[in-house]
């Protein structure tokens, strides 16, 4: 049966303008541009420039009135040469130029502060294009070509091949209707395994780094070695069993390092000499800039994160007018939508300009908060001064949201007098000494670091060893979470850092 009554809510809904805000702050700088961009394709009441740059448009005006003028017939205070309709060519015009080129007459009208956004690309042939030239060069029959182009189709940027033969088989067969074998696709395959950069072609790791070695001239005894190591005792080797292959072979201690120098010389992924040279290089654009003068910090913000936006003076002048004439636009309902269109365009372009500054205030206050939490840090670029320091302490500072600020760490870059690096590389948890003190833990794992680079590599620490040495510090931490800390810092376990000395 239904029943009416009364029910009182109280929700808590974000409006379109606090929505579009989150979404500008936690932008990084790179795609901030590219979403201001497609802001002013979108909206055209939008445009880059300062408001000041209004007065520009006055003068545009008066120069459009001057050509209106001169097309209704007034004088111009110009004289015009004579011309004889006898003579209007003449053979001189053409023998004696002593005309100045056009390029001498250029003017390069930008000054040394402007900002250049240009890009470089660069242009250059894939990997796989690099192959199938290769290919070319071979005497195939049509039906071979187009299989071993099938199968450089499916080999990565890394230059290995992704797909088992059998795999292969079925692909021809059901998109391409190529019938082949096992046996046909295995020799195109070792035809393509012939090709540079050499190892391309490989099914794993170890088929690489043998085909490698096996084009390796001249062939000394370290490099036969270094073969029989790859084929016989590539577990072992992997695993660092040096005492088992020097058992199994009967390789001395200068014949094992020898080998292993050689290994260490091959290419693990022969198709990034190629792809990485026509790659288009990724910079890192920070969005803070941290400097020092006379033991005092300055903060200074990327400009391309306050970017001179302003109304477009034309849509705010046709508003002026429509609404001038609200007898006529009411009574004339196209006048009217065109109206309701030109004030959305408006005010979603004062909307997107007041998020950028407010976008740009936040980025400041929270900088500056971390920049004094942390500004023993950024005087001495010394790790272990980092402070503990999580969200929730810039969020009290700053009286913030823990996810505004969150959205403000994310993504963003600081460049600081000592490098550039993630803001969120600064947050980190706490610990205490045996002191009570709080400590970070950049301060421990930059410690771990530290002594695991100043270690015997004939007898790598182990990580009860790391344990005690951080306990004699006065860092009184479990062997787990040692090795939790190792494992962050991607450092392998002992048994994998042994080296031959």
């Amino acid at each position: 049966m239904l029943k009416q009554r009364l029910q009182q809510k109280l929700l808590q809904k974000l409006s379109p303008q606090q929505i579009q805000l989150m979404k500008l702050l936690q932008l990084p700088t790179l795609l901030l541009e590219q979403r201001i961009k497609e802001e002013i394709e979108e909206n055209p009441a939008l445009e880059e420039g300062n408001e000041e740059e209004l007065g520009e448009y006055d003068n545009q005006d008066q120069e459009g009135d001057v050509k209106d003028d001169l097309e209704e017939g007034q004088e111009a205070d110009f004289d015009e040469p004579e011309v004889d309709p006898d003579n209007e060519f003449d053979i001189s015009d053409y023998i004696e130029d002593d005309e100045i080129p056009n390029y001498k007459l250029a003017a390069n009208n930008t000054s040394a502060d402007d900002e250049n956004k240009e890009v470089p690309m660069s242009t250059s042939f894939s990997f796989q294009e690099y192959l199938l030239s290769q290919l070319g060069l071979r005497e195939l029959t049509e039906h071979q070509a187009l299989v071993a182009n099938h199968i450089i189709g499916n080999i990565d940027d890394a230059g290995y091949l992704q797909r088992d033969i059998h795999s292969l088989i079925d692909d021809l067969a059901f998109s391409l209707n190529v019938t082949t074998d096992f046996k046909e696709v295995l020799n195109l395959l070792r035809v393509i395994q012939e090709f540079d950069p050499p190892g391309v072609g490989a099914r794993d790791l170890q088929e690489c780094l043998l085909l490698q070695i096996r084009r390796k001239t001249p062939r000394t005894p370290a490099v036969e070695n270094a073969t029989l190591l790859l084929e016989k005792n590539f577990t072992d080797f992997t695993k660092k069993h040096y005492q088992k292959i020097q058992k199994k072979h009967n390789f001395s201690d200068e014949d094992l390092k020898d080998a292993i120098d050689e290994v260490l010389k091959l290419n693990p992924k022969p198709g990034n000499s190629l792809t990485e040279a026509g790659r288009s290089a990724q910079y890192v654009i920070p969005d803070f800039i941290v400097s020092t003068e006379n033991g005092e910090l300055h903060l200074t913000l990327n400009s391309r994160n306050a970017p001179d936006l302003k109304i477009n003076r034309t849509y705010a002048q046709m508003l002026e007018t429509m609404a001038g004439n609200k007898d006529k636009t009411k009574s004339n309902p196209r006048q009217k939508e065109a109206m309701v269109f030109v004030k959305q365009k408006l005010d979603g372009a004062k909307w997107f300009i007041d998020a950028i500054k407010q976008r740009q205030n936040t980025l400041l206050v929270t900088m500056e908060a971390i920049m004094t939490f942390q500004k023993e840090y950024f005087l001495t670029g010394d790790e272990t001064k980092i402070k503990p320091m999580i969200l929730k302490d810039i969020a009290d500072i700053v009286e913030l949201d823990i996810s505004t600020i969150s959205r403000v760490a994310n993504s963003k870059y600081v460049q600081t007098p000592y490098g550039t690096f993630l803001l969120k590389t600064l947050f980190s948890e706490s610990l205490q000494n045996e002191e009570g003190e709080e400590v970070s833990t950049r301060e421990v794992k930059k410690i771990l670091q530290d002594c695991i680079g100043g270690e015997n590599k004939a007898k790598p620490l182990t990580d009860e060893q790391l344990t005690s040495i951080l306990k004699e510090k006065g860092y009184n931490i479990a062997r787990r979470t040692v090795a939790k800390y190792r494992e962050q810092l991607n450092i392998p376990v002992a048994r994998l850092r042994k080296e031959l000395v």
